[in-house]
């Protein structure tokens, strides 16, 4: 078959842009590209100021100079998991036992064939140096600006993050916080278990790339396609995946790969597709 090399080409869904890839539809075959590195991030944080904390835990996976990443919840990805992707080809894992393995490793083809910049329509911005919460808050800035949605409007948050959720209340926007942990945000509100089930009530929906690998990112999509909803992703998990959606449920997507910003204090890049943010802005 001809390849297809556009960066432009949108798949119809998840399972579609995975046979794409497998298809060879997006350059070199997926068979004859190897991991050479697998690894694991554990994080624990707790910003000052801030009356509780979480941790995370995120799979990467190295294909040449690329690196693909998914967050699981911490302790549920088994120790084999790792040694199961070291010297293994892109195809084989991408039909992985292991929804996150699947995921980081989509990624990381993508990002190696299809790599952040604005020849793949990214708009870089900067992100700052400072301390995790600094950072946090530049980050949460950079996101909330690419949502097109007017004050008072209810926007669907999955995977809550504080920082967001400080970013919307600043904006004059009501929110409803959903999150598989649960528990309760920095200013004491409930945080919703089941996010489908919120949706209806909702104007907007701004959803963490762990979506992909928890299994909900399609049915967040298709509602937000049927419904004409802005879906906003912010992506640590599947940065390079999820640009793929933008014209497919996907309105935009702060993509944000390997090394986050929570690694390091110094200045560092993300990248924004879609939104109507102001394009290209140092934050």
């Amino acid at each position: 078959m001809t390849a297809i090399t556009d960066a432009d080409v949108t798949p119809a869904s998840y399972d579609d842009l995975v046979d794409l890839v497998l298809r060879g539809g997006f350059g070199p075959d997926p068979g004859t590209q190897r991991i050479a590195v697998a690894f694991t991030t554990r994080q624990a944080v707790r910003h000052d100021g801030r009356s509780g904390g979480y941790r995370n835990e995120v799979l990467s996976l190295r294909l040449a100079a690329a690196v693909g990443s998914c967050a699981v919840e911490p302790g549920e990805l088994p120790d084999g998991a790792i040694d199961d992707c070291v010297g293994a080809d892109v195809a084989r894992l991408l039909e992985h036992e292991l929804l996150p393995v699947r995921v980081a490793a989509l990624d990381a083809y993508l990002m190696h064939v299809l790599p952040h910049g604005r020849a793949v329509g990214a708009l870089p911005s900067d992100l700052p140096a400072g301390s995790s919460l600094e950072r946090s808050r530049a980050r949460a800035e950079a996101v909330v600006d690419l949502l097109d949605v007017t004050r008072g409007r209810t926007v669907l948050v999955v995977g809550v993050v504080n920082s967001l959720l400080e970013a919307l209340r600043a904006r004059g926007l009501a929110y409803i916080p959903c999150d598989l942990k649960g528990g309760a945000t920095e200013w004491g509100e409930p945080v919703r278990t089941d996010a489908l089930s919120e949706l209806e009530r909702c104007d907007a929906v701004l959803a963490s790339g762990m979506v992909l690998g928890n299994g909900s990112f399609e049915p967040l999509r298709e509602h937000a396609l049927r419904h004409g909803k802005p879906l906003v992703m912010f992506a640590q998990t599947g940065s390079a995946v999820l640009p793929r959606f933008i014209g497919a449920g996907v309105s935009a997507v702060c993509a944000e790969p390997y090394p986050f910003f929570w690694l390091d204090g110094g200045p560092g890049i993300i990248h924004r597709y879609g939104g109507s943010e102001r394009s290209g802005a140092a934050l």
